[in-house]
């Protein structure tokens, strides 16, 4: 290395003539050996990577991007970080694109239809590669935005005959009905709902409820938690209990809050199941470990970014997406446990 060469001071980002002049050889060479290092000698390629290690130079994606037509960036809209539900759907999506040279850029839009608006215009301002978004978008300028840029778009975690691009995901209607057969099965004739106000957690009560209609039930009791914490779930268990203390079964939308019904049962004394059954979305470590151990909804969270992933690859290398369909239904299971 070029060690008494003058070198730019080191508040100002490096370039790629410092790496250059610190290697001892040329700009161009230093170009090559970082997009093509198998065309440059071994020793020269060494002092490269030596002098970008030193100066901590990083390349200017934005130039590479205007001449490939490629950001190498795939967007990722999460209603939440703070669920490990949402991240097994990220992780999923990571792996099934590891080998591609794609780098996962994550947005949370904290279940806010304005704040993915404002991601989405934001986002498309980068021009990713592609676009994967949990839950399905409804809102027509976010769906035309999307569309315009021209990019692989894959919604997750719901259906819709309708998709912007392609959709992975599974019925939440068919969830909440399955759920309601199975309480009702259970002998259970006064059931509730509690969730929140979203496309999802929405489309589980229309089929919750649905079900209790066909089956001659009454209308569920509902309730919108403040948030989707187990402290939520358990407050709005209890001001169930307080309006319609003949409760006997409670579907929480998610196990987080399903978990908060079942402490607050077992802090008042109420027997689960004998006096409450209670269910939930999500089989997570929590609701497998309560005792007594959560029945659920368990749905492919992992595969449905797996999924998702490989859609976008056989997109980004020109395959036909009818070949597989643009709608994916990877269905879900009712897990019985000890709540029911």
């Amino acid at each position: 290395m070029n060690e008494s060469a003058p070198l730019r001071p080191l508040t100002e980002r490096p370039r790629i003539e410092d790496v250059a002049i610190l290697a001892g050889t040329s700009a161009m060479t230093v170009s090559r050996a970082l997009r093509q290092p198998g065309k440059v000698a071994a020793e020269t390629l060494a002092r490269i990577m030596a002098a970008v290690d030193a100066l901590g130079y990083v390349p200017n994606l934005s130039a590479s991007s205007l001449a490939s037509r490629r950001s190498g960036i795939l967007a990722v809209l999460v209603p939440t970080i703070g669920n490990s539900i949402f991240s097994e759907t990220v992780r999923g999506l990571a792996d099934a694109v590891a080998a591609a040279d794609l780098h996962l850029l994550i947005g949370d839009f904290g279940y806010s239809d304005d704040k993915r608006r404002k991601l989405v215009r934001a986002l498309v301002g980068r021009q990713p590669d592609a676009v994967v978004i949990v839950g399905a978008v409804h809102d027509e300028a976010v769906r035309a935005s999307l569309r315009r840029q021209a990019a692989p778009v894959v919604e997750t975690w719901e259906l819709s005959p309708d998709p912007i691009d392609m959709i992975v995901g599974f019925s939440n209607f068919e969830a909440g009905a399955t759920v309601a057969r199975h309480l009702l099965a259970r002998g259970r004739g006064r059931c509730a709902f509690v969730g929140g106000l979203e496309s999802r957690a929405e489309a589980r009560l229309a089929g919750f409820a649905a079900a209790l209609a066909a089956a001659g039930a009454p209308p569920p009791e509902t309730e919108v938690p403040a948030d989707l914490s187990i402290a939520a779930g358990r407050e709005a268990f209890g001001r169930i209990l307080a309006r319609a203390p003949d409760i006997d079964g409670v579907f929480f939308a998610t196990d987080v809050m399903a978990v908060g019904g079942l402490l607050e049962c077992q802090r008042r004394g109420i027997d689960v199941p004998g006096r409450v059954a209670i269910a939930g979305l999500g089989n997570l470590e929590i609701g497998r470990q309560m005792q007594p151990a959560l029945t659920t909804i368990e749905i492919p969270a992992y595969a449905m970014g797996h999924r998702a992933g490989e859609l976008i690859l056989a997109r980004l290398a020109k395959e036909d997406p009818s070949a597989s369909g643009r709608v994916i239904d990877l269905g879900f299971a009712l897990l019985t446990r000890g709540t029911t």
